[in-house]
């Protein structure tokens, strides 16, 4: 069993002389203004006889709680209150919320009131969010001795209801947050197709494409759709950052990329256009990178370029390896920028994957990244549709990472031309 991490120290009384009995919590922390106070600072004392307050002190104790330490956890009985002296305490109300999430408690507040009162379990997870300092009160003790003293009631209610306040608004304002993300989620997804795999009505073209978002809301994007009987257009980006912002930025990337493939078939002018179009009314500083090209399906004549993007990789009978990068700048940054473009042809049975940096950049427990080598290596033993290869990618990338959160977002897109 793990040893406990809080340190307890007996509270002690201060001396006779009124100036020092700030110091009467053994240890804690206070800048020489409270040092000269009495313990009437705190505001659950305010207006309190400090003689009266100390006595009823007598045999409490001080907690240390180094920093994530929990004071508090959902469920347990509890028996004390909980005075903060010094440092930060954060209340969780979803023990799975990040520690941001939580209501901060401040030094001469008090948690715990509740349960000590009604005898229910805890319902909040209480953590210190600094290096913290606790006094902690007995329930008979804080019940039947301290809140009988004159004022002490009023200051807790004073005291509970500044919390409250602050804790509807945490509240509030997390609500408002999760309905901005579920409209962002749901424009995402009403964006991008999502069959696997995509043209499943088609024999002479086999095209598969996953998104692992690292949160709630990512910025990378795949597309492909086709212009005409003959002519098929795929793309895949990574916009900057995650959230709504990238969200938002992704859906006019994809809009504008739609409607400028309807109309020029060339993939360096396509990003040429975009790119000019992307760089007007940018004051959020966002760029996106990206890969696209138009695939002749029955030639297998692809033409592709590319914008500050990973290369490509081409599985083929001799192997896997990374195609020639055209050259060409992050898109949204700089207005009238030049791109190139490459051509490949695509025999049957040969397979185009595009991806985004969080595949390469993927790391292990270690800090290793999946790296380029890996995916050649991986991608050259697959012989099977774009399907299980995006499907074994991702296991790879997973297993690799001990299965853990990636730390960026993660997308794959396969075209491949099927054997005859």
């Amino acid at each position: 069993m793990p040893s406990d991490p809080i340190r307890r120290t007996p509270f002690q009384r201060s001396a006779t002389d009124r100036r020092a009995r700030s110091d009467a919590v053994s240890g804690c922390r206070r800048g020489s203004d409270r040092r000269s106070r009495p313990i009437t600072w705190l505001a659950l004392f305010r207006d309190a006889d400090p003689e009266r307050v100390e006595n009823a002190l007598a045999g409490c104790e001080v907690l240390a709680l180094p920093a994530g330490t929990p004071l508090l956890r959902p469920g347990e009985a509890n028996d004390a209150v909980y005075l903060l002296l010094s440092g930060r305490l954060g209340a969780v109300l979803d023990s799975r919320a990040p520690a941001t999430s939580a209501v901060e408690v401040l030094p001469g507040e008090t948690v715990g009131e509740m349960s000590a009162g009604d005898g229910q379990p805890v319902s909040a997870l209480v953590l210190a969010l600094s290096d913290a300092r606790v006094l902690r009160l007995p329930r008979e003790l804080f019940w039947q001795q301290l809140s009988t003293l004159p004022g002490i009631a009023r200051n807790l209610l004073s005291v509970v209801s500044v919390r409250m306040r602050r804790s509807n608004e945490v509240m509030l304002s997390a609500q408002r947050r999760q309905l901005e993300l579920d409209v962002a989620r749901q424009l995402q997804a009403g964006m991008l197709p999502h069959r696997q795999p995509l043209f499943p009505e088609r024999s002479d073209i086999d095209v598969a494409a996953r998104i692992a978002s690292a949160s709630a809301v990512g910025g990378d994007l795949y597309d492909a759709f086709l212009v005409d009987p003959h002519t098929l257009f795929f793309c895949v980006g990574d916009v900057s950052g995650h959230g709504i912002p990238a969200a938002l930025f992704m859906a006019r990337v994809v809009g504008l990329v739609r409607i400028t493939a309807m109309g020029v078939r060339a993939p360096e002018l396509l990003l040429r256009q975009v790119n000019d179009q992307l760089c007007e009314g940018n004051e959020v500083n966002m760029f996106v990178t990206l890969l696209c090209g138009f695939l002749d399906t029955v030639s297998g004549r692809l033409r592709y370029a590319a914008g500050g993007h990973p290369p490509p990789v081409l599985l083929n009978d001799e192997g896997a390896r990374l195609l020639p990068l055209p050259r060409g700048a992050l898109l949204g940054v700089f207005e009238q920028v030049a791109f190139e473009a490459a051509e490949v042809t695509l025999h049957p049975g040969d397979t185009l994957l595009g991806y985004t940096d969080g595949l390469t950049e993927a790391p292990d427990p270690a800090g290793e990244e999946f790296g380029e080598s890996r995916l050649l290596a991986l991608t050259a033993r697959h012989d099977g549709d774009a399907a299980t290869l995006i499907a074994a990618l991702r296991d790879a990338v997973s297993a690799h990472a001990g299965g853990r959160p990636l730390p960026d977002d993660l997308t794959l897109l396969a075209v491949r031309r099927p054997p005859r």
